[in-house]
C-alpha cells in the first residue's frame, strides 16, 4: 500500500476488510441504540414527572448536566471500574450522557402544551392519564425526538472512543490505524463510517421529528 495514494489505500482497504468493516459498522449503532433506548426508557417519564414540579426539575436537569460535563474517557474510566472492560460499560456510559438531552427536551415539550388545550380536555371529563396520552404526549412528541435526535448523534461519538475499553465497533478500526505505519487509510476507514452512521441517523430523526410535529398538519 506505500506506493497507493490515500484515496487508493482506502478503497483496497475496504476490499479486503469490508465484511470485518460491516461487522464493526453494526455492532457500533447496536451499542448506540441500546445506550440511548434505555435512556428514552428512563428519561421520557421522568422528564414528564419534572414537568409538574419547578423545583424538582431544576434538581433533576442540574444533576443530568453534571454527568454531562465529565469528559467521556473519565466516566468510561470511572464505570470500567465496576463493570470492567466491554460493551456493557460503553452503554452504560451512552445511557448516561444521553440521559440530559431526553429528560430537558420532554420537560421543555410538557411544559409548551397550551393550557387553553389541557382545560378543554378536563372540560370534557379526561383524566390525568388521558390527557397525558391523548393530548400533552402527542403535542411535545416533536420535541421529544429532538432530545432523542441529539441522544444518538452524541452515542455514535462516545461509542467511538468506547473502544478504548475493548467494546468493538468503527472506534476499534481508529485504533488500529493509529498504531500502524502509514495507517491514515485505516483511520479513514473507521472515522468515514462514524460520520456517514451519525449524518444518516441525524437525517432520519429529523425527518421523524418533522412529520411528528403538530403545527405542520
Amino acid at each position: 500500500m506505500k506506493n497507493m495514494n490515500l484515496g487508493q489505500q482506502l478503497v483496497e482497504y475496504f476490499i479486503n476488510n469490508g465484511m470485518y468493516v460491516l461487522q464493526q459498522f453494526s455492532r457500533h449503532f447496536l451499542i448506540s441504540i441500546y445506550g440511548v433506548l434505555l435512556a428514552a426508557i428512563v428519561g421520557v417519564p421522568i422528564g414528564i414527572w419534572i414537568s409538574r414540579s419547578k423545583k424538582l426539575s431544576d434538581v433533576v436537569i442540574g444533576i443530568a448536566n453534571v454527568i454531562q460535563t465529565i469528559p467521556s474517557l473519565a466516566m468510561l474510566s470511572i464505570i470500567m471500574l465496576g463493570l470492567g472492560l466491554g460493551v456493557n460499560t460503553v452503554i452504560v456510559t451512552v445511557f448516561l450522557y444521553s440521559l440530559l438531552p431526553i429528560i430537558k427536551n420532554t420537560y421543555t415539550g410538557m411544559q409548551n402544551v397550551n393550557e387553553d388545550i389541557l382545560d378543554a380536555g378536563k372540560g370534557i371529563g379526561m383524566t390525568a392519564f388521558q390527557r397525558l396520552r391523548f393530548i400533552e404526549l402527542p403535542l411535545s412528541m416533536s420535541v421529544i425526538m429532538a432530545g432523542i435526535r441529539n441522544a444518538l448523534v452524541l452515542a455514535i461519538g462516545i461509542t467511538a472512543i468506547g473502544s478504548f475499553v475493548g467494546s468493538g465497533g468503527l472506534g476499534d478500526i481508529i485504533i488500529r490505524g493509529t498504531n500502524a505505519t502509514n495507517g491514515a487509510a485505516i483511520i479513514l476507514a473507521g472515522a468515514l463510517p462514524t460520520a456517514i452512521m451519525a449524518i444518516i441517523s441525524d437525517g432520519v430523526l429529523g425527518f421523524l421529528e418533522k412529520k411528528l410535529d403538530p403545527s405542520r398538519h
